[in-house]
């Protein structure tokens, strides 16, 4: 179980919406190089321009490196204009996680 879970809110401006939503899906996946262990990206459903990057990881210096890595940098420097800044996060420690578990029959 990951020590860490940090969320990462993405308001997109103006008609960037899907642009935002291509970028995250492509960075989230990335965190598994720095050592994340579990990623997601969620959209509201009241406000299609509103993201939730969610990414675990170990250690916060763990995710800093993801965060602050060559992939991330890029893609925000990419989107620069695309979404509402400041982009800031917030560290969670995790108290307990689990899913639901369905049986094929």
């Amino acid at each position: 179980m990951a020590n860490y879970s940090f969320q990462i809110p993405f308001y997109a401006t103006g008609l960037r919406k899907d642009e935002v939503s291509a970028a995250l899906e492509q960075v989230a996946p990335i965190a598994a190089r720095y050592g994340g262990t579990h990623w997601a990206v969620y959209q509201s459903q009241e406000d299609l321009y509103k993201f939730l990057l969610i990414v675990d990881f170990p250690s916060k210096a763990q995710f800093e490196a993801y965060w602050y890595g060559e992939e991330s940098r890029e893609m925000r420097a990419a989107m620069s204009g695309y979404f509402q800044n400041p982009v800031t996060y917030a560290p969670f420690g995790i108290v307990t996680e689990g899913s639901a578990v369905t049986a094929n029959v």
